[in-house]
């Protein structure tokens, strides 16, 4: 990603700086629009994380790589227990944002690129802020996943935090799963870009999936669901385990 079109990047430095009264602006490809107001949820610390994240973190263990770090909240509370954290993010603005808040150790580099690291190099991957999204789509997510089979530790294991399409009252949501399904896609396979004041983002994939969506992804990928922790939202999280 290139800094000019840096719009997600752009997002969590004016938050980092306290900007007032901006919007954050999701598209989607088939028009819809969400609008927010700049929020410090980015940056929020333990104690104000839901119940959910806080228990996810017990899972933890051994050398972690954060995909998707964005403004550093769980890699900068990892690190703070002393585990060795690596975090990745494609923005070189979230980037920026990590090294002021005290993020040690990251990389510029997209999901896609996990490959360069070499085998056996983590212990623990977490994909936290709904990161399993990232995986995109279902070819793609399964082809990542082994990925991530090689460059963990035999007893590696992934965190990651996932969204259910399904948990919507919204008709123009459901219409937009059943457009997916006629062109081959999965269900909540959103087709999205962040846009900022005058910056626009690039388009990208973001999944949405239920929980048993996630279990037929992973078949044949080397990884099963140890556990799954679900609280009132539409969010929930996912514990997943090498096979044996």
């Amino acid at each position: 990603m290139k800094q000019q079109n840096d719009a997600w990047g752009s997002v969590l430095m004016a938050a980092y700086r306290g900007a007032d009264n901006k919007f954050e602006i999701i598209e989607r490809d088939d028009g819809f629009i969400s609008a927010s107001v700049l929020s410090s949820r980015y940056f929020y610390d333990y104690p104000k994380w839901t119940k959910r994240e806080q228990n996810s973190m017990h899972f933890v263990k051994g050398r972690i790589l954060d995909i998707g770090c964005g403004a550093g909240r769980h890699g900068l509370y990892l690190q703070k227990k002393r585990f060795e954290v690596t975090g990745i993010d494609n923005s070189p603005k979230a980037l920026e944002v990590c090294k002021l808040r005290g993020y040690r150790k990251t990389k510029r580099m997209s999901i896609s690129e996990i490959h360069k690291f070499k085998a056996g190099s983590f212990d623990t991957v977490i994909m936290m802020g709904n990161n399993f999204g990232l995986l995109g789509g279902l070819d793609r997510a399964r082809r990542l996943l082994k990925t991530m089979h090689r460059i963990t530790s035999p007893e590696g294991q992934i965190i990651a935090e996932a969204a259910n399409p399904y948990r919507t009252t919204r008709l123009l949501h459901r219409d937009y799963h059943r457009s997916n399904q006629k062109k081959g896609r999965m269900s909540g396979q959103l087709r999205l870009r962040v846009r900022y004041e005058k910056i626009i983002g690039p388009w990208f994939d973001y999944l949405f999936v239920s929980q048993a969506e996630m279990k037929r992804i992973l078949a044949g990928t080397g990884w099963r669901i140890k556990q799954f922790h679900t609280d009132k939202g539409v969010s929930y999280t996912a514990v997943i385990a090498k096979q044996k």
